[in-house]
């Protein structure tokens, strides 16, 4: 299931504890595809706190708890790591991350806190959702089978990549747009990795946020920036980033468009691309300014003067998703819609 509609589905689980239609959910994917990033993305958005638990660095009593003892009985301490709706709040998330990578001993000790909500007399606060992730076995990370009787305490997702989602959630967190523009045009790079060859260094939702993160410290510095990328995505995916990059001194001049100037748009594919994400990180900046509206009508003028149509819809898509629907009051939205009704509709 994609990203966004994973959203959707713990949204509705998170929600569903207070009115007892709460199933723990299992996310599960390759390394670096953003599962527990898309659980801390909700705990955000409802502004509530996400426990992160990693079962595999744990052993049994830490979720149990140690036993002492209390005049001719045996009591248990409840760990402080577990939620407490005095603490905590009375809502959150309790997320059970690389939950398959824990020695079955420890995988054994959560099974009844995660469907019974319990641990002998520790319960779960009704406001906390469970949810859990972890890599498949394929995937060449340290893992154990999933006993059936903890499998079958989840529901089960597989989150599947899709670069739509991933360009939405890019713009919005200020990745560069270079990198978006890269994917954009080269989109099977998004996520590329071999367990056969189990590399170091490998494309993926995570490491090109790295790869981000590398242009910002070191692309002024030419001599450093292609081993950078490359450390950060793996040697191919590197150079062929760096060389998309290098080769946007031939972009045009964005302030042209944004003022309204007639410009060409570049007859290159990947700068057609480079310009694109350029322009939507343009109409983000915009947002909110008196001259908000002036620039949206000349990006929507200027998604026209592509060779291929597609192109342009790429572009006001990516923008709509980003600024949200301001864009639809802008006098210029209707003419492109015009322009492009055809295109819609085969």
């Amino acid at each position: 299931m994609r990203p966004l509609h994973l959203t959707r589905v713990l949204n509705e689980e998170l929600e569903g504890t207070l009115k007892g239609h709460h199933t723990p959910v299992m996310l599960w994917g390759p390394p670096g595809v953003g599962k527990s990033q898309i659980v801390m993305q909700i705990g955000e958005r409802h502004d509530i706190p996400v426990i992160d638990i990693r079962l595999s660095q744990m052993e049994p009593s830490d979720l149990r708890g140690i036993p002492f003892k209390q005049d001719d009985r045996v009591e248990w301490a409840t760990p402080s790591i577990l939620p407490d709706a005095g603490r905590h709040g009375e809502s959150g998330i309790l997320f059970l991350d690389e939950i398959n990578s824990a020695a079955p001993s420890v995988s054994a000790a959560a099974y009844q806190l995660i469907l019974d909500r319990r641990l002998g007399d520790y319960k779960v606060p009704e406001g906390w959702a469970i949810f859990a992730a972890g890599n498949r076995q394929g995937d060449r990370g340290v893992t154990y089978a999933m006993p059936a009787p903890l499998a079958n305490r989840f529901s089960h997702y597989e989150v599947e990549l899709n670069l739509d989602d991933w360009v939405a959630w890019a713009y919005a967190h200020g990745i560069d747009e270079r990198i978006i523009g890269f994917l954009r045009f080269r989109p099977e790079l998004l996520f590329d990795f071999d367990p056969a060859h189990n590399p170091v260094a490998f494309p993926s939702p995570r490491s090109w946020e790295f790869a981000h993160r590398a242009l910002q410290k070191f692309g002024e510095q030419p001599d450093l920036l292609l081993g950078s990328l490359q450390a950060c995505v793996g040697p191919a995916a590197g150079i062929e980033c760096h060389a998309f990059i290098e080769s946007l001194d031939q972009m045009p001049d964005l302030d042209r468009i944004l003022s309204g100037e007639d410009t060409q748009a570049p007859e290159e594919i990947d700068l057609q691309y480079a310009v694109a994400s350029a322009l939507v990180g343009r109409a983000i900046r915009a947002r909110g300014t008196p001259e908000a509206a002036r620039i949206y009508g000349n990006i929507l003028a200027y998604a026209g003067h592509f060779p291929q149509r597609e192109m342009g819809v790429m572009l006001v898509s990516d923008m709509h998703r980003a600024i949200g629907n301001d864009l639809f009051e802008v006098a210029e939205f209707a003419d492109w819609a015009d322009s492009i009704a055809d295109l819609i509709l085969s």
